[in-house]
């Protein structure tokens, strides 16, 4: 009967969220359970227990099934992330013999580098609900929105001696969760351990799994109304088909898949014992957002003078359905995010309105308010994402409501030019990374202006692009509009090389941009994730090639054929060998350019690149002043040194090439206690000046040492220079603020 109805359900419980129109009774609608499965590809157990469930749901003897899908609706997607269930499996199935072998250290239970965790790309899948920045996501976050179900579970595995996890979730809690959306992970908890118990099961709950970072499987279906939980079961890619765990145990791929079937029927049976109230709650939770009972601000106002970075925030609201719309007036006051004071409305050329009295208003205070409240700071992932600040933009937060119009993406004409002389493209964005990189590709000569300039009554900056018709290709112009219109940038004719006022076309101070060929060491040295980023980042975003090399075979590799070369986050074991890094110094001194991010900046301030840490400080030796502490407050005193994602404001050098295209701030996440003293024979391009801290939680004994660290710098070494970059500028891809950075690092720097 309800396969038979399933449209009218789904448009029904829509209605009850208000994302269509008319009205639904609770009494004729079904409550919707959706279950997800394998999003970390080698936690394996999930997708073979989806099967399980499936089976057993439609049975045509299980009485109690029968009983419970007479009111509930259970969507099931067994896979998440097939490629990299596929990676883990292929893998598994070349090692495993005729037999397994449960010895926890035999070559089956030890999976080699990148792992099957993350998807091609090596992103976590199960940190990108929220942003939306991969493939697999974006589809199905569609389906998502089209049902948006009253239960929603994620299912995990962590380490083979961990005990089974499940609801309710441990602190912190978003202060937007219902008490609701927190009785009933403690109700379906108590049912799980129901069964558990009768088996004689280990359990855990309320410890380890928060409810707070906004982009899992958990939360954020929680920000969208739903009963959100997490279920870890132990085994994760070492569990393989059995393996002896430490308390002699063999734990086997059976048992796993039988505990993630147990909580998955339990969840079908407590949502259908429980259908009319989660739906009426459900109900509620849509009814309550639109009148604004969590806001505490009422209304945001973002703004900018670049078109192009707030057309990709209106494309980011659009993608969780949000309600927002194009303004050119705003009156009154708010809270001022680059100042973080009350203060004067004042628009840029740009704004959007979000109002939180809407459908997704829990959402929008989530992901806008200037700083999420936080309950415990013992949490599990970054703890800062406001998205004007990952957007560096300016704006505010209003106590008062302002009606929302229209959700439209703003499409701008983009028009053709000619010149018989040359083009200008302004610099201010990623757009005009994307612009620059296209030309490169297509063999087009690029010039840049280090310094401002003065052309026909117009101010331009350090950075703007100029492609002059002298020795350039045949169809210069024509490449030059296509690109800009790609990527929605106006183009300018100029007639002449005479300036108004700064330097003319033909000065030294105007440098060509040689298309670098550009290389990235990868492998089992590297972080995955890392790796996974600046590989995404040049082959989906700034659509730039780049050769991928091991870092394995470091002193096999002939750098000479690469002007630049990059080092991901990772600890890169050819660091500590003296020819190796005399090879790598041979490399910046004849001309390269190193790009160091993360840990490999912290490689280079402990061999003595010209880097310092920070008052001697390393991360080692916080590690070790918080192990000298009472063995019962281990986990608080670490915190108390620890800074898991917080944003600071960082001080730039806007006459740097590195720093082309940003205003005076740019806003870095950081996540680690390596700080670093500024430099003293080379260029400190940004800096976390005094009152730098923003948003997110920052150890009590660490904030005030992160005063006057360089975040940003670049060192000169014979005729190349070596790019600093202490924190990741491109997090999870959804770091907008800093993608034009890197495209800098890549582009500009060094000319």
């Amino acid at each position: 009967e309800n396969i038979k109805n399933l449209e009218q359900i789904r448009k029904g419980n829509l209605q009850l969220a208000g994302d269509v129109p008319g009205s639904a009774a609770v009494a004729n609608q079904k409550v919707i359970v959706w279950l997800s499965y394998n999003v970390h590809g080698n936690e394996p157990s999930s997708s073979e227990a989806a099967m399980k469930t499936m089976h057993a749901l439609v049975q045509s003897n299980n009485a109690k099934a029968k009983q419970w899908l007479e009111n509930t609706v259970v969507i099931i997607d067994p896979c998440l992330n097939p490629d990299g269930r596929d990676r883990y499996v292929h893998w598994f199935n070349s090692v495993v013999g005729a037999h397994y072998n449960a010895e926890p250290q035999s070559r089956e239970h030890v999976e080699p580098w990148p792992g099957g965790r993350s998807n091609h790309y090596n992103f976590d899948l199960n940190r990108d609900w929220a942003w939306q920045t991969q493939v697999e996501t974006q589809q199905r976050l569609k389906k998502y929105h089209e049902w948006l179900p009253q239960v929603h579970v994620d299912f995990h595995e962590q380490g083979y001696n961990e005990p089974y996890y499940f609801a309710p979730a441990a602190e912190p809690l978003h202060e937007v969760i219902t008490p609701w959306q927190r009785d009933f992970q403690t109700l379906i908890g108590k049912n799980h351990a129901r069964y558990f118990d009768e088996q004689g099961w280990l359990y855990f709950t309320k410890e380890r799994f928060d409810l707070f970072y906004p982009s899992y499987g958990d939360t954020y279906p929680t920000y969208n109304g739903a009963i959100g939980m997490t279920y870890e079961q132990g085994g994760h890619s070492r569990g393989g088909l059995a393996v002896v765990t430490e308390d002699k145990d063999t734990l086997t791929l059976v048992d796993r898949v039988v505990h993630h079937y147990t909580t998955g029927m339990s969840t079908v049976e407590m949502a259908s014992a429980n259908a009319e109230k989660a739906l009426k709650e459900f109900q509620q939770y849509y009814n309550d957002a639109r009148s604004g009972k969590n806001a505490s601000y009422k209304s945001y106002v973002i703004t900018d003078k670049n078109w192009q970075k707030m057309n990709v925030i209106a494309q980011f609201l659009q993608q969780n359905k949000i309600a927002f719309n194009w303004v050119t007036n705003v009156a009154g006051r708010g809270f001022r995010y680059t100042t973080q004071k009350e203060d004067v409305i004042q628009l840029q050329q740009h704004s959007i309105l979000v109002s939180a009295l809407q459908n997704r208003g829990n959402l929008v205070k989530v992901l806008l308010e200037p700083n999420s409240k936080i309950t415990d700071s013992n949490t599990y992932d970054i703890t800062a994402w406001s998205i004007p600040y990952v957007h560096g933009v300016e704006a505010y937060a209003l106590t008062a409501n302002a009606a929302v119009a229209s959700n439209m993406v703003l499409q701008k004409a983009v028009t053709p030019v000619t010149s018989s002389y040359g083009i200008l493209v302004p610099y201010n964005s990623f757009a005009s990374a994307k612009v620059l990189s296209a030309l490169l590709k297509s063999g087009v000569k690029v010039r840049m202006a280090e310094k401002p300039f003065s052309y026909a009554g117009q101010q331009y900056n350090g950075g703007t692009l100029l492609v002059l018709k002298t020795n350039n290709v045949q169809q210069w112009q024509a490449l030059v509009n296509d690109a800009c219109l790609a990527h929605q940038i106006q183009p300018i004719a100029v007639t002449t090389g005479f300036m108004d006022k700064g330097a003319d076309f033909g000065s030294p101070d105007v440098k060509i941009i040689h298309a670098p060929k550009v290389a990235m060491l990868t492998g089992e040295q590297v972080s995955s994730l890392g790796a996974g980023e600046v590989w995404n980042y040049f082959d989906t975003q700034l659509q730039y090639p780049i050769s991928l090399f091991n870092a394995s075979d470091f002193s096999r590799l002939d750098l000479k054929q690469y002007q630049v070369l990059i080092l991901p986050d990772g600890y890169y074991r050819f660091m500590s060998d003296k020819n190796a890094q005399e090879k790598l110094k041979a490399f910046v001194r004849e001309g390269g350019k190193l790009i160091a991010l993360e840990g490999a900046v912290a490689q280079l301030a402990q061999n003595e690149w010209g880097i310092k840490f920070k008052d001697g400080d390393s991360k080692n030796d916080k590690e070790a002043e918080a192990i000298i502490k009472a063995y019962g407050d281990r986990e608080r005193d670490y915190l108390t040194q620890n800074i898991p994602g917080a944003i600071f404001k960082v001080q730039l050098d806007t006459t740097h090439p590195l720093a082309f295209g940003y205003g005076n701030t740019y806003y870095t996440l950081k996540q680690d206690a390596n700080l670093y003293e500024p430099l003293k024979d080379g260029w400190n391009v940004g800096v976390v000046g005094k009152k730098g801290h923003v948003a997110g939680f920052v150890g009590s004994a660490l904030l005030p040492k992160i005063q006057n660290h360089l975040s940003l710098g670049v060192m000169e070494m014979g005729r190349g220079s070596v790019v600093l970059i202490a924190d990741d500028p491109i997090f999870r891809m959804f770091w907008e603020n800093g993608k034009l950075l890197l495209a800098n690092a890549v582009f500009m720097v060094g000319n």
